[in-house]
């Protein structure tokens, strides 16, 4: 007689997962398939896909009552991540397969054939049964490159239902996944700061918003070369490290934006969505939440190019993840957090011809129209926004100077130094301080406090404009490699909250 015990399997949850526990009954009645606990139609149609993954495998499929409990009931199942599970669970009722007493899970999608297939979010799946202490995890072979950085669990890629049944009876030999170690990679760029004329204060600005996580908006008009600053900013960005990497790649993997050809994130991004996408793309939706850009932008930079063409509810909905560092995306069928630590980089014209600040061509629009324009991003969000700086064109003579200048390479040193200062401090960026890391980490004398509380009653900033100076300072300082905050520091901070355009 087989041991009967339960067959588990995981059901992702944003980020983290619920461990579902497979159990099956066979009766006496007329044949039949009965899945319970909440299944989606996919799920349900798990009933046709095992039922013929089973034949197909020279096994026999019960011609009995098979009911199928998906436990917890209450979290509803979807995709086709169930279908090894139902089948291993199903085989071992029928007494066809006999599992160790160990706790092993399964993951994957059948196909009619018994074929092993894929399934989005696997990375989400394997790293919350890790948690939840399970030592052995049995997956498509599809999916053994997107999981090999994982340590400290067995990962078992099989390739078809037949190969895993003849495992556990001891026919065929399975060998685990060996884990790989994981290489880091710069950002993929073409654009050097070498290649970029002029505009020195322009890569001041990012070589901040780089080294503290700080976001930036750059105003200026047409040519200036905003947009090609912004491509050259992940070019100065550190490189990501073990942990960083993992929670991109569980995003991308929940998302089905990972494959065999990218099958873990090694390096930072640039997330770019165009100025007509919907509020759901932006910050994630469906009918089973899903990430939107903000969070695939998580750990990289989310590029607003020409801002203020933006859906004004496109932007108010940036307000909450600009401020917690994260989002929760609630809908009828449930409400999930994800991740959305990134650094905005935003730019914009002055106005809708784009010509009010240049000094060679005069602009066409009224004052109403400016205003107008101006105001399709409102103060508040603004308000969020660390580094502001308006960028003039390039003169014609700065195209054929010869005088050296800074390479990425060379930013991109001081940037990590600066990184690696602040991790050792507090192990936050800057741009993520607190209250109480800002009054711990952000001291400056009473001198300074005094230029600064004048300069603020002068600009009338906000009390949040008010930290991000301070927080904008001691990333100036880190660059330096100074452990207090000078005068200097908090002026050349100052000089980038100036309004540059109304709210």
């Amino acid at each position: 007689m087989f041991k009967m015990q339960k067959i588990y399997t995981i059901a992702p949850l944003g980020l983290e997962g619920i461990l579902v526990e497979v159990e099956t009954n066979l009766s006496q009645h007329l044949p039949r398939t009965i899945l319970v606990g909440l299944p989606d139609t996919a799920v349900q149609e798990a009933r046709e896909r095992v039922w013929a993954a089973i034949e197909n495998s020279e096994l026999h499929y019960p011609r009995k009552k098979v009911v199928v409990n998906l436990a917890p009931a209450q979290i509803r199942k979807e995709g086709g991540a169930y279908d090894l599970a139902i089948a291993i669970s199903i085989l071992q009722a029928s007494e066809q397969v006999e599992l160790p007493d160990e706790k092993i899970a399964f993951i994957g999608e059948l196909s009619l054939t018994g074929e092993l297939k894929s399934v989005p979010g696997i990375l989400v799946m394997v790293s919350a049964l890790k948690n939840l202490g399970f030592s052995k995890i049995f997956l498509s072979s599809q999916n053994a490159a997107e999981v090999n950085i994982i340590s400290g669990i067995e990962i078992y890629p099989v390739d078809d239902l037949k190969q895993l049944v003849n495992y556990f009876k001891n026919k065929e030999n399975i060998d685990p996944i060996k884990i790989q170690k994981f290489q880091p990679r710069l950002a993929d760029t073409v654009v050097d700061l070498a290649d970029i004329k002029g505009q020195m204060q322009a890569k001041r600005v990012l070589e901040i918003a780089a080294a503290g996580g700080h976001n930036v908006l750059l105003v200026g008009s047409p040519g200036a070369g905003k947009t090609m600053l912004a491509k050259a900013f992940l070019s100065i960005i550190a490189p990501l490290d073990i942990d960083e990497a993992l929670e991109i790649s569980k995003i991308y993997s929940l998302a089905g934006l990972l494959s065999c050809d990218r099958p873990l994130i090694s390096t930072r991004l640039l997330r770019s969505p165009h100025h007509s996408a919907s509020v759901a793309s932006i910050v994630g939706g469906g009918s089973w939440p899903r990430p939107g850009e903000i969070s695939l932008a998580h750990r990289g930079v989310l590029f607003l190019d020409e801002i203020l063409e933006f859906p004004r509810t496109v932007l108010e909905s940036l307000r909450q993840p600009l401020e917690d560092k994260i989002i929760t995306v609630s809908r009828v069928k449930g409400s999930v957090d994800f991740p959305a630590n990134f650094i905005l980089l935003a730019t914009s014209n002055p106005c809708p011809c784009g010509f009010l600040t240049d000094q060679e061509k005069a602009c066409k629009c009224s004052r109403l129209e400016i205003e107008r324009y101006q105001k399709r991003v409102s103060g508040p969000l603004l308000d969020r926004i660390d580094l502001h700086l308006q960028v003039g064109k390039v003169k014609s003579r700065e195209f054929t100077s010869k005088s050296l200048v800074e390479n990425s390479a060379q930013v991109r040193q001081r940037v990590i130094a600066a990184r690696n200062k602040q991790k050792s401090r507090s192990n936050l960026l800057n741009a993520g301080l607190d209250q109480e890391k800002i009054k711990q980490f952000c001291r400056i004398d009473e001198a300074i406090k005094n230029v600064l509380q004048q300069a603020v009653e002068k600009l009338q900033l906000s009390a949040r404009a008010y930290f991000k100076i301070l927080k904008v300072a001691r990333t100036i300082a880190d660059l330096a490699n100074r452990e207090d905050i000078e005068e200097g520091d908090v002026l050349e901070a100052l000089l980038y909250r100036g309004r540059i355009f109304g709210d």
